[in-house]
C-alpha cells in the first residue's frame, strides 16, 4: 500500500519522474519499468466535489510517476437519482465529466481509465455505465459499457440492488493498447464472469482493469479471491479500483483497492478510505511466466 503526497506542483514532479525513467530502457526501446496507479474514493452525491477529489488523486498519481491511473466505478456520480440527468450531458465529449477527464489527462500527461460514468442510452430511457480510456494527450482511445448488471439481493442495509432498472447493459468486450501494455476493460460485477476475462486474454490482454463499487458484504466475502482468481486464470495484471467507505446510511463499500500480478500476488492495496496504490508492471516477467506455464495452449474445448 502506497499513499502519495508531494509539496511540489504535480505537473513538475511528473515530468521530472518521466525524464528520469526515460533513461532506463531495454534494447529495442522497451521500458524497464512501467508504473500504474489505482485510486480509491468514497464518492458522495455532489458530483462536482467527487471530481475535485478524483482530480487530487490523479495529480498525485502523476507526480509519483504513474503512466496510467484507474478510477473506481461511479467515481463522479454516486447517486442513482441523478443518472439520467448526468447521462444526458455526457453523450458527447463536451460533457462536463468527460471534459474533466480529458483536461486532467492532458494537464498531467497521464493515461486515465475513468472508472464508470453514465451516458444516456440510445432510446433515452436508461443510461450505459461507460468506462472511457483517455490518453496522455487528452484523446479518448476507448469506451467500454458494463455488460453484467448487479441485480441481486444482499443482506445489508440497502437489501436490494437492481442496476437494470436504470442501466442498459453493454454488448461488446473492449481492449486498448496503452503505454503499460494491452489493457482489457471490465467493470465491477463483470468480475464474477470468467468467460469475459478469458475472451480478453485470448485477444492479447496483458492487464485487466476492474473499477468497482463492491458492497461491504460482498466485498468481504469475494472481492480479493475473485481478483486473484482472475489474475491467475488469465496470467494478467489485475488493476482494481474500488469505492471504499460509508456513503450514506444505507450504503457502504468494501474498499481494498489493489493491484494483483499474474501469479496472484497482491502488489499493494488500500484498505479503507481515499487513497492511492502504486505498482510496477513487468511485462517481461509476465512473458516468462506464460512461457513456463502455457495454460492458454492447454485449454480443451468441452462439449
Amino acid at each position: 500500500m502506497v499513499l502519495v503526497s508531494h509539496a511540489a506542483p504535480a505537473s513538475f514532479v511528473a515530468q521530472l519522474v518521466r525524464d528520469t525513467l526515460s533513461a532506463f530502457e531495454l534494447p529495442g526501446g522497451e521500458r524497464f519499468m512501467n508504473q500504474v496507479a489505482v485510486v480509491q474514493l468514497v464518492s458522495g452525491t455532489d458530483w462536482q466535489h467527487n471530481l475535485e477529489r478524483a482530480g487530487d488523486w490523479i495529480a498525485k498519481a502523476a507526480a509519483a510517476g504513474a503512466r496510467l491511473v484507474l478510477l473506481p466505478e461511479n467515481f463522479a456520480v454516486f447517486d442513482a437519482s441523478a443518472l439520467l440527468e448526468r447521462g444526458r450531458e455526457e453523450v458527447s465529449t463536451e460533457g462536463p465529466i468527460r471534459q474533466f477527464i480529458i483536461e486532467q489527462a492532458r494537464t498531467h500527461q497521464i493515461w486515465i481509465v475513468a472508472g464508470s460514468l453514465p451516458v444516456l442510452s440510445e432510446d433515452g430511457t436508461r443510461v450505459r455505465s461507460a468506462c472511457f480510456v483517455v490518453d496522455d494527450q487528452g484523446v479518448e482511445r476507448a469506451r467500454y459499457d458494463k455488460i453484467h448488471l448487479f441485480d441481486v439481493d444482499v443482506g445489508d442495509s440497502q437489501g436490494s440492488y437492481r442496476e437494470s432498472d436504470q442501466i442498459e447493459p453493454g454488448t461488446e468486450w473492449v481492449l486498448v493498447d496503452t503505454p503499460v501494455g494491452r489493457l482489457g476493460l471490465s467493470i465491477c460485477y463483470d468480475l464474477r464472469f470468467p468467460d469475459l476475462y478469458q475472451k480478453l486474454v485470448e485477444q492479447g490482454a496483458e492487464l485487466i482493469s476492474v473499477p468497482a463499487a463492491f458492497t461491504q458484504l460482498t466485498g468481504e466475502a469475494h472481492w480479493e479471491v475473485l481478483l486473484r482468481a482472475r489474475a491467475i486464470e488469465t496470467q494478467c495484471y489485475l488493476l482494481a479500483a474500488n469505492q471504499g467507505g460509508v456513503h450514506n446510511s444505507r450504503r457502504e463499500t468494501f474498499g481494498h483497492s489493489m493491484v494483483v500480478d499474474p501469479w496472484g500476488r497482491i502488489l499493494g492495496y488500500q484498505e479503507k478510505g481515499e487513497g492511492l496504490v502504486l505498482a510496477d508492471i513487468d511485462l517481461q516477467s509476465q512473458d516468462e511466466l506464460r512461457a513456463k506455464m502455457p495454460v492458454r495452449s492447454h485449454r480443451r474445448a468441452l462439449d
